[in-house]
């Protein structure tokens, strides 16, 4: 009997321990950073308050950051603005204070150790502690969470936390990495412990498919009216803003964002004054909509700033599984029949680049060796042919001896993307390749293509500092609910992701990764189209943007499609003089800036 109280005793204090609940001894001699030496990079002369009006194309279909249908446009507001344990300058690309105040390397190249900054707080006022780190390994390792990706990546990736203290602790990589890539893999966000104080639930998709979590960041979700608005307001005394680089930025009070899913519809609010700023990355809003009155009398400034960021994968995902695409001449055949070049130059007015590969902007990272394949017809044809359809029906499109049309669905997310599919598709039939056009507009379409439910998709993905490919192309993501939009599964590229998410040095590991992107390139699924190097927008003159825009990774100056820098600021006095300069028809000279500063090439 005695034997069996040890045993279980020493099993709960082992327990305990690996949850954190007992206290291990800190290593001494940690070298201790902060790099409080860094600049800051906000306009000191923002002014808090107002509200800010912007608008998102579809509802979300849920309030959930982790999980079924949460990955869709809404999520970069829940979840980019909140402080991870550190920030990156954007300028300088050092790592800074944010909720962790100090980290330290560890001698293996696989552990780091944080010092929480003290009066981190959660946004209902609950004490940030390590706790919350080490739940973070709880939540994202359930199988009811149901996120595969979260579940592998806490588990094979980051392989744990060791808490010293309630402000002090270490997470281990499972790898050894170089310094910069320990940051960025064990650079992650806490989850609030006493937020789920009964643990994840059996059914906890649907439990909480509507309840926001506590943030750590400066806007938490306020009201909702489903299918037509949700509120994002200021957290009173936000502690962020004792730390120096959180300081004159996310300057106004509330966010309202409405759903309007008519870009046209929703730029006549913009001009009627109901929403504040307009996202204006695409060509056709640029050139043709952002154009008279308002905008010759200077009442609406436009802004375009190029950036250095790494840009992602953007093409057409061809599902392995779906009809045909398991033909790789039928692969090679449509690689060759999208006329990408001509959809730049006439959908998009020159504007976008063409991307050559699976992303670019990461340096060695990238193959230099790949180039995009070009539109050419006769080539086209023979891989056509090779694939048995070798003859031509009355409209010009191919037919196999079965008389099989040679056709397939694209798949696309948004009306403003319409022009570019019809150049493809109008390209295309000149090799006899028939490509039927499907609009599933917003957070459904990009459900349907994480459930794998389209033949083609037309996608272009986020990126960070260096290239990811477990969640693209690893047979173990080749599942519903997952971003392997291919359904891509093959064990030599499975070895060489494992190996590329496992090296240490810089040049194996940048060698591993060309290794990747010449798989892909050979492999047809994924055809890559543009990269968008830039920002820019439109927005009232009571809008302010700090000197020179944003800074070097700004992907979004006006905060308009994304919780980003937070950079910009509402002039509520010049507001009021807005409205009365248009009723008295007063006029201002008109404002249009470009900033080439970070133009990339």
């Amino acid at each position: 009997m005695k034997k069996i109280l040890i045993t279980t005793l020493l099993t709960a204090i082992s327990m305990l321990f690996q949850g954190g609940a007992l206290a291990a001894e800190l290593p001494s001699g940690l070298t201790w950073i902060s790099n409080t030496e860094q600049p800051l990079f906000a306009d000191k002369n923002a002014k808090s308050g107002g509200t800010y009006r912007l608008h998102i194309a579809s509802f979300p279909l849920t309030l959930r950051t982790i999980g079924p249908d949460s990955n869709g446009s809404f999520r970069a507001f829940l979840l980019d603005g909140n402080p991870a344990l550190l920030q990156q300058q954007p300028n300088t690309r050092e790592y800074i204070p944010a909720i962790a105040k100090q980290w330290a390397f560890g001698d293996d190249h696989k552990t780091l150790f944080f010092k929480i900054d003290e009066d981190a707080r959660w946004s209902d006022g609950t004490p940030i502690t390590s706790q919350d780190f080490s739940f973070v390994f709880d939540y994202m390792r359930s199988d009811h969470v149901k996120a595969p990706w979260y579940k592998d990546f806490y588990t094979n990736k980051i392989a744990g936390i060791t808490v010293y203290d309630k402000h002090t602790f270490a997470l281990h990589s499972a790898d050894q990495l170089s310094n910069d890539e320990l940051l960025m893999r064990l650079n992650i966000m806490p989850k609030p412990t006493h937020f789920y104080a009964n643990g994840i639930p059996k059914d906890f998709v649907k439990r909480y498919n509507w309840k926001a979590e506590p943030v750590t960041g400066p806007y938490k979700v306020g009201k909702v009216r489903k299918g037509k608005s949700i509120q994002l307001v200021k957290v009173k005394d936000w502690w962020g803003y004792k730390n120096p680089y959180y300081q004159h930025r996310y300057n106004v009070n509330k966010i309202i964002i409405k759903v309007i899913r008519d870009t046209d519809i929703a730029i006549k609010y913009f001009e009627k004054g109901e929403l504040d700023a307009f996202y204006m990355v695409f060509p056709s809003v640029w050139h043709d909509k952002a154009k008279g009155k308002l905008y010759d009398q200077g009442y609406i400034h436009k802004a375009w700033l190029y950036n250095k960021y790494p840009q992602g994968a953007a093409g057409v995902w061809l599902n392995l599984d779906a009809p045909h695409m398991d033909d790789e001449n039928i692969r090679h055949g449509i690689a060759h029949s999208l006329n990408v070049q001509k959809m730049i130059d006439v959908a998009l007015r020159g504007d976008y680049v063409r991307l050559q590969g699976f992303g670019s902007g990461y340096g060695q990272y990238d193959n230099p060796e790949i180039q995009a394949k070009t539109f050419d017809p006769q080539l086209a044809s023979r891989y056509f042919e090779q694939a048995g359809y070798k003859q031509l029906d009355d409209n010009g499109i191919r037919i196999n001896n079965q008389g099989e049309k040679l056709a397939i669905t694209l798949t696309y997310l948004s009306k403003m993307h319409t022009a570019r599919v019809i150049v493809l598709k109008e390209e295309a039939r000149k090799t006899g390749l028939d490509i039927e056009l499907k609009l599933v507009d917003g957070a459904t379409g990009f459900k349907a293509l994480l459930e794998k439910k389209h033949q083609a998709a037309f996608l272009g993905m986020g990126s960070g500092q260096l290239p990811v490919y477990w969640q693209y192309f690893h047979s173990s993501n080749a599942q519903p609910q997952s971003n392997n939009f291919t359904n891509f599964a093959g064990q030599k590229m499975d070895q060489l992701i494992n190996a590329y998410d496992s090296e240490f040095t810089i040049e194996k590991k940048a060698s591993l990764s060309r290794q990747i992107q010449r798989l892909i390139s050979d492999c047809d699924c994924v055809i890559p189209t543009y990269s968008v190097p830039f920002s820019r927008g439109a927005y009232w003159r009571y809008v302010k943007l700090p000197e020179g825009l944003g800074t070097e990774l700004s992907r979004d100056i006006l905060d308009a499609k994304s919780m980003e820098y937070g950079l910009f600021w509402i002039d509520i006095d010049e507001k009021a003089q807005t409205k009365q300069a248009l009723r008295a028809g007063k006029t201002f000279p008109p404002v249009t800036i470009i900033d080439k500063r970070y133009i990339q090439g």
